[in-house]
C-alpha cells in the first residue's frame, strides 16, 4: 500500500491541492498542550502566521514544518495528513 503527502510544493511553500485539512498542526499542538502563542515564540514568526496555520488557511514552507516538528518534539510526517491512493498495493 503506498500513501502520499496531500500536497505539492511550490517556491518552498505547501500549497493545497483541494480545500481539506492538510495540515495537523493544531492537533499536535493540543495534544502537546501547546499554544499557537508558544508555538510563534520558538519559531520566531507572528502568533497570525501560526493561527493560519493551523486552521489550514495557508502553510508553512517544508523548512518551517520541519522546525515545528523540532520544537514539538514530533517526526515531520506527524504534522502532515497523508491520503492513500486507492488501488495501490505495498
Amino acid at each position: 500500500m503506498k500513501y502520499y503527502l496531500y500536497f505539492c510544493a511550490t517556491k518552498n511553500h505547501i500549497r493545497m491541492e483541494e480545500n481539506k485539512d492538510l495540515n495537523r498542526i493544531k492537533v499536535m499542538l493540543a495534544e502537546k498542550k501547546r499554544t499557537n502563542k508558544w508555538l510563534a515564540e520558538q519559531l520566531g514568526v507572528n502568533a497570525a502566521t501560526v493561527s493560519k496555520w493551523c486552521t489550514n488557511s495557508s502553510q508553512p514552507s517544508l523548512d518551517m514544518l520541519s522546525k515545528i516538528a523540532a520544537a514539538l518534539k514530533v517526526d515531520y510526517t506527524e504534522l502532515v495528513r497523508i491520503k492513500r491512493i486507492h488501488g495501490e498495493e505495498e
